[in-house]
């Protein structure tokens, strides 16, 4: 599907009437969003966005169904229509950012083109790390993050392909899926001691682990790629060594060690950077009338009420639209996102919500099941769920996320939730729509029954 580059929208001014001229930086879920919204508020302004890619504007997240057959290239796309940024008269550029002059007001593409601005949107979200291991440039060595690098690793990864997947974060295990349902060999390689190791604790790590190798997957964790060579004549394209003396063949070696904010143009712009690019709870800059969104800022997390990067997609989209009732003067405080992780590694749904690591002063109820691959962690700081682990058990991601954002008092829930965390859906019922916990009008719910062969409660 081509993507028309739309021409400049300019309208007549009627007296009294000003018209603002808008232009945002990055074509991702954060960018498109925002350019939507300030259409939708502001019907006469001029909008532009513009993406780094030679491509129409697409998600990252959608890349992994690529690789595995269930949508094409089109269907990676975040609105189907071609037509549909001309018919929003939004008009969208492909080049990246230079520089910004903030006080001339003024944007420097690598086209040449210099685009003047009354308000800026910065949404140009994160880049992949790339290691420095010995060999990383070779080629069937890539990245998952763009449709180029989902091209070459449909090029290189057939069905029985042997594949080396670096990281087994959140990313690494949702590439890790894509490959293992398109038939590959798989060895994943993880720093840390366990999967997931920033969404989840030893136990659930352990899981996905434990259930990885049951499906043919080896996994090594503790364990680093030490060097990148070519392989054999006749083999497999690499061979990667392993910081345990071991070595694996592969014809395709994925990157997956984490992301940076896409900050680096910034510099003497007057737009103030720490990890991310710092931003008010109007999500607006240290320079005047530029705002930031998405991966590329640090935004509030609701839990902590401290700016982190929280780059998720859903974060990146309410930011788009928060940023963007700003800039059109509808002010609107962002209070916070909640950080939150949906995981589907070949069949066995994990998540985690909040505070997953737990309060500082606070108490955690478990159920484990290590049998069946059932496991619940809920954690309270007084009489509030503040966070949360589940594997294995899907029925609660939705409660789970409406307890926790909506911060509302357990009461005497917590204490029944803390000896059984399998009532969450009664006590969910029973404080979300205000019922009595007992009597002839408490919520009767029948729950599923599950072996849980530990719970309890501990401090922290």
């Amino acid at each position: 599907m081509a993507c028309r580059l739309a021409e400049p929208y300019s309208e007549p001014a009627s007296k009294g009437i000003v018209l603002m001229n808008y232009v945002v930086l990055g074509a991702g879920p954060a960018g498109v969003t925002a350019a939507e919204t300030l259409r939708s508020v502001d019907p006469n302004a001029t909008i532009t966005m513009i993406g780094g890619e030679p491509e129409p504007p697409y998600s990252r997240m959608a890349l992994p169904y690529l690789i595995y057959g269930k949508i094409d290239e089109g269907g990676t796309y975040l609105r189907q229509d071609p037509a549909h940024y001309d018919e929003q008269r939004i008009r969208y550029i492909m080049g990246r950012c230079g520089g910004i002059d903030s006080r001339a007001k003024q944007v420097y593409l690598s086209t040449g083109e210099t685009l003047p601005y009354d308000k800026l949107l910065i949404a140009t979200g994160a880049n992949p790390i790339r290691p420095p291991i010995p060999g990383s440039n070779l080629e069937g060595v890539e990245n998952c993050w763009t449709l180029a690098d989902a091209r070459k690793i449909l090029e290189y990864a057939d069905k029985g392909s042997p594949v080396v997947l670096v990281g087994a974060g959140f990313i690494g295990s949702i590439i890790l899926e894509a490959l293992f349902l398109r038939g590959c060999q798989i060895t994943v390689v993880e720093l840390a001691p366990r999967m997931v190791a920033r969404m989840m604790d030893e136990t659930a790590g352990g899981m996905l682990g434990r259930w990885c190798e049951s499906k043919g997957v080896q996994v090594l964790t503790n364990t680093r790629v030490t060097s990148i060579s070519k392989g054999e004549d006749g083999g497999p394209r690499l061979s990667v060594r392993f910081s345990n003396g071991l070595s694996a063949p592969a014809d395709l070696a994925v990157l997956a060690v984490g992301v940076r904010s896409n900050t680096g143009f910034l510099v003497g712009s007057g737009v103030a950077v720490n990890t991310g690019i710092i931003v008010d709870e109007y999500l607006q800059t240290t320079a005047p009338d530029i705002y930031a969104a998405g991966d590329c800022c640090e935004g509030i997390d609701l839990s902590t009420g401290k700016p982190d990067m929280l780059a998720i997609q859903p974060v990146a989209v309410e930011h788009g639209r928060i940023a963007a009732l700003n800039m059109a003067g509808h002010q609107h405080r962002h209070r916070g996102s909640l950080n939150m992780n949906v995981l589907d590694t070949m069949g066995l749904i994990s998540s985690s919500f909040g505070l997953w690591q737990g309060a500082q002063v606070g108490e955690t109820g478990k159920l484990v099941d290590e049998g069946t691959f059932k496991y619940m962690k809920l954690e309270f700081e007084g009489d509030k769920l503040v966070g949360a682990q589940c594997v294995g058990m899907t029925d609660h991601v939705g409660m789970l996320r409406g307890l926790i954002q909506t911060g509302f008092h357990m009461g005497e829930w917590k204490k029944k939730l803390l000896a059984s965390p399998e009532r969450l859906r009664e006590a969910y019922i029973a404080v979300a729509q205000g019922l009595p916990t007992s009597g002839p009008m408490a919520p009767q719910v029948k729950t599923p029954v599950v072996d849980v062969s530990h719970a309890g409660a501990s401090g922290h």
